[in-house]
């Protein structure tokens, strides 16, 4: 039997917004087999609903189109497939609008696309502006297997587009896990696009990212792969970027998928020559029987005003802006001040010599939070503090959207690959196909999934995700249920490393034991180490890691979840989760509701999370001094 050479796979696109030319420098740059593009988040789904309430025929990433106007034809000329998951809430329109494209420059492609994932049809959606299941790659396979140019698909899982092609290209099984677990890894180092070459790394001082190259990968028929670039793009690739990708957004040892559970604590990185790194030994399990469901609505109104404190008596002026607008603020639903403490003393300029006081508020209504109550706040402005000035002139209220997960069973999920000629493939579910799914985690609430208008079926569905897998508050239940403890940890088995987690809240969360004396040098932890921080609806999680042996058992014994919490004090009274994975020196952690309601909804200054482990970095604490002479030991 002839081995199929490497697949080369590339990546145009991290979110909606990401470089425009991206696309055209991906396939002029070098080889490629495909090329995919991630579009879609948390907040670009809830973009993507409003503009569907707009235009029904809308909902899709409509940038994705005007790259195509020259990138359809360079992609043709070459024999790269593209796949892209720009179809947003509307897969089958963006379809038809590129062949539409391909009609218009000439273009002779064959466009497929992928659905099902739309859960609004269906009952348990009641309120919901979106609610979309997480969909993997096997669509994509039958797609390119049927001869696709193009596949467009909606919510599928960011990994997906690159196993997908993966699992066509060397004609993988369902239960090739081990293979497909080494894909999914694959695609999660490309998902975010430049985030592997450089772009938001923390030692970005060793390289020249002021234009990263998009990232590629080579994938083997075993699974394995080499991360990489295409030549003479900027940037980096080094063991360093792609762990820090590796521990971006995820939780735990166990990568929860719909087709597979990719064991991250297995995973080897090793250098390949430069801008090459290769994984590999990457383990997989049988996927959860369900599948992921994030809903987005519009929870409320909001609005802020931003005051301008300078000078002296920077407390007391905050405390009279206050209570002039006590009475303002009565009956608001949810009313919120910060005091960023930017100002020096005897400062040079007046800027830096200024602190801000910001109020944010929340509300059903628009009108107790619109231009009466900002109105309000600048009318103060002859009579409060002196210096009074705002950063901006009061607006009116604007909707903020809240995110929620949920798990319904794959089963009942219809996955469907459409070809061109309009043929409806299904995709089953691991149930379907046959195989043996590993135990979903304990869940708690559960709701039926059924088509609107239709009789109820016998499968129960949409269900709050549980808290272990990353979930928010889910507002669809019906009926609760009694839940083992969260975080437990199955038998792992095959896993020579067990990540075993560690679980705190404020007062607890075991210390290790104390470090052994020596000379330490009271210095930032980013000093030694990376971090890498993110959102997953209203949690966060901030992957940290180090370069050396013994850099990584300083980190292991001493970053507890206690340590973090006082560290980062927002985190003091939040349920904090703690993974090991000593196959990249790294710790993971997960911090509960830090978030709020997630991204969309503004619950914090950084509402993504993006800067929290650069927050983590600059805090000091005591550090051997041999490690931080050790210039390896940040592992850049």
């Amino acid at each position: 039997m002839t081995r199929r050479p490497p697949l080369r796979i590339g990546n145009a696109s991290g979110f909606y917004g990401d470089r425009f030319d991206a696309l055209r420098e991906m396939l002029t740059g070098g080889p490629l087999d495909v090329l995919t593009g991630d579009y879609l988040a948390e907040l670009t789904m809830l973009i993507l609903g409003r503009d569907r309430l707009k235009n029904p025929d809308h909902g899709y990433a409509k940038t994705f189109l005007r790259q195509l106007e020259e990138g359809l034809g360079l992609a043709h000329e070459r024999g790269v497939r593209i796949v892209t998951n720009a179809g947003g809430l509307n897969p089958a329109g963006l379809a038809d609008a590129v062949r539409a494209l391909a009609a218009k420059v000439g273009v002779p492609v064959t466009v497929a696309h992928v659905e099902g994932d739309d859960l609004m049809p269906y009952a348990g959606s009641e309120g919901a502006l979106t609610a979309n299941a997480y969909l993997g790659g096997a669509g994509i396979t039958a797609c390119l297997r049927a001869g696709a140019d193009v596949v467009i698909t909606g919510r599928v899982t960011d990994a997906a587009l690159v196993s997908g092609p993966a699992a066509w290209w060397f004609d993988w099984a369902p239960d090739d896990y081990d293979r497909l677990a080494g894909a999914v890894v694959a695609g999660h180092v490309l998902e975010c696009g430049t985030q592997a070459t450089g772009g938001n790394y923390a030692f970005f001082t060793a390289h020249d990212v002021r234009r990263p190259g998009f990232p590629l990968a080579e994938i083997h028929e075993d699974g394995s792969s080499l991360i990489t670039k295409h030549p003479g793009t900027g940037g980096a690739v080094t063991a360093g970027t792609v762990t820090a990708q590796l521990l971006y957004e995820t939780q735990g040892a166990r990568y929860l998928g719909p087709d597979v559970t990719a064991r991250l604590d297995t995973l080897r990185l090793t250098g390949d020559g430069p801008d090459r790194v290769r994984i590999s030994g990457v383990l997989g399990e049988a996927p959860p029987p369900t599948l992921k469901v994030g809903v987005t609505r519009i929870g409320g109104w909001r609005n802020e005003v931003v005051f301008v404190l300078t000078g002296l008596d920077i407390e007391a002026k905050a405390a009279l802006v206050r209570a002039q607008l006590s009475e303002a603020l009565d009956g608001v639903a949810d009313a919120t001040w910060t005091l960023a403490r930017t100002d020096h003393e005897d400062a040079p300029t007046e800027e830096t010599a200024s602190a801000l006081l910001r109020l944010v508020v929340r509300d059903a209504s628009p009108e107790r939070v619109g231009r009466g109550l900002t109105s309000a706040a600048v009318e103060l402005a002859l009579a409060s503090y002196p210096g009074f000035h705002v950063t901006a002139p009061p607006g009116a209220a604007q909707p903020y959207g809240v995110f929620s997960s949920a798990v319904v069973p794959a089963s009942s999920v219809p996955h469907t690959a459409v070809l061109a000629d309009g043929t409806h493939l299904p995709v089953p579910g691991a149930a379907a196909r046959g195989l043996s799914p590993t135990p979903p985690l304990p869940g708690s609430t559960d709701m039926r999934l059924r088509r609107v208008g239709a009789p109820p079926q016998t499968p129960s569905g949409l269900r709050p995700e549980p808290r272990a897998s990353n979930a928010g508050e889910a507002e669809i239940c019906l009926a609760e249920t009694p839940a083992p403890p969260a975080f437990e940890e199955r038998g792992l088995g095959r896993s020579p490393h067990a990540a075993e987690p560690q679980i705190g809240t404020a007062g607890r969360g075991g210390v290790g034991d104390e470090p052994p004396a020596g000379h330490t040098t009271r210095a930032p932890l980013g000093a030694l180490a990376g971090a890498r921080s993110g959102d997953k609806g209203g949690d966060a999680n901030i992957g940290v890691w180090v370069g050396t042996d013994a850099a990584w058992e300083w980190l292991h014994r001493t970053l507890t979840v206690e340590l973090l919490q006082r560290l980062l004090p927002e985190a003091r009274d939040l349920p904090v989760t703690r993974h090991a994975l000593p196959n990249l020196r790294a710790l993971n952690f997960t911090i509960s509701r830090i978030l709020g309601d997630g991204v969309a909804s503004g619950h914090r200054f950084d509402p993504q999370a993006k800067a929290l482990g650069e927050w983590l970095r600059a805090r000091h604490l005591d550090i051997p001094t041999d490690l931080l002479s050790t210039p390896e030991g940040t592992g850049p």
